[in-house]
């Protein structure tokens, strides 16, 4: 080094350096970060979890009409004027529900989930499910049928229902043959049927009067064999009709289970007599009803609720098997009525119209 020569020595410093051209670590973490939010909302947005949502569904007013059709037409028998309205309540399901569409239904405080498999078996369709749907919601209507013209007095007739394939009265007889006389006792309800074939056995041959149509015929039937009962099988299920001149026809789609039974058989009633069974007031209820009259628990009574109050109701007819659950759910403003049969029902509205007290939950 010559003298008088000032120099400066530069220290060696930890700053990176940046490489021509690259990525700072910064940016890279920014572009992994928005990968992986991008990934996980693609996978909420797309996944199917399994599970349905539940909430409120539809109403329908079964006295009045759904795209310009009586929900319940009498035809060829006098009916009387109706007001107000006896509601119907239904349960909305969602499917094929997505991780965060589940999320927003659950968040919203107005659906519920439930796991898919209790509404789905496995191996089961979505249109299959529909189509059992469809038959109960069609076997609560004549059900409700029935339990109305029975409230009413009107005379009942058996008649053949399902028949097993195979069975003893396979190629005999016919779904809707009218069953007269079974082993030489007439017949006036279905339970006359059980108790005709009693005290037979497999292999013995009975008589069965019935009437197809309008002509009476009569044929003698070898009864066969059943794990469930000791007596003679004879392979049909017998059910009560209602024997009237007239018809009725209830006409809504869409629309698929039993719990509309009630109301279907109160709209009925009123109908066919004098007078507002509902005092012209807003009633909405639910419950499924058998040929007897008797009203079953159903399920989605918080829903039904919530849906009813939204119309206008202010009365809602509950099973007396749903009524805890609904006295813990109730909206404000809403009078719940138990009903155990038909017979309840009716007698609870004429009741608070006429200012009384009904039984409730």
């Amino acid at each position: 080094m010559s003298e008088g020569t000032d120099t400066v020595v530069e220290q060696p410093t930890n700053r990176p350096v940046r490489p021509r051209g690259g990525l700072t670590r910064r940016t890279w973490t920014l572009v992994i970060s928005l990968v992986v939010v991008l990934a996980l909302g693609l996978l909420g947005g797309f996944a199917r979890v399994p599970y349905v949502a539940l909430g409120p569904g539809p109403t329908y007013n079964t006295l009045g009409q759904v795209n310009g059709t009586d929900v319940v037409h009498v035809e060829g028998q006098e009916t009387f004027p109706t007001n107000g309205s006896l509601t119907m309540t239904t349960v909305s399901l969602t499917d094929d529900v997505s991780l965060f569409g589940a999320l927003g239904l659950w968040v919203s405080g107005r659906y519920a989930l439930a796991p898919r498999e209790e509404f789905f078996r496995p191996g089961e369709s979505e249109q299959q499910v529909r189509d059992q749907n469809v038959k109960a919601f069609q076997d609560s209507q004549t059900s409700a049928e029935v339990a109305a013209l029975r409230y009413l007095s009107y005379p009942m007739k058996v008649v053949a229902g399902d028949i097993t394939r195979g069975s003893a009265a396979d190629n005999v007889l016919q779904p809707d043959d009218r069953l007269l006389a079974v082993n030489g006792k007439e017949l006036a309800s279905y339970e006359d049927v059980r108790g005709a074939l009693e005290n037979t056995k497999p292999g013995d041959r009975v008589e069965i009067t019935f009437q197809r149509e309008s002509a009476r015929q009569t044929a003698t039937i070898t009864l066969g064999k059943s794990e469930d009962r000791a007596s003679g099988f004879l392979g049909i299920r017998p059910v009560d009709r209602a024997d009237v001149p007239f018809d009725i026809k209830i006409s809504l789609s869409d629309v698929g289970g039993p719990s509309a039974g009630l109301l279907f058989a109160l709209s009925i009633v009123d109908k066919l007599t004098p007078g507002e069974l509902n005092g012209g007031q807003s009633v909405a209820g639910t419950g499924e009803i058998d040929d007897q009259g008797q009203v079953g628990r159903i399920g989605g009574i918080n829903f039904k609720m919530v849906a009813a109050r939204e119309g206008g109701a202010t009365t809602f007819l509950v099973p007396a098997g749903n009524c805890d659950e609904a006295k813990q759910h109730a909206p404000e403003g809403l009078r719940l009525v138990k009903v155990e049969k038909l017979t309840d029902a009716v007698d609870s509205l004429k009741a608070i119209n006429a200012g009384q007290d009904a039984p409730h939950c």
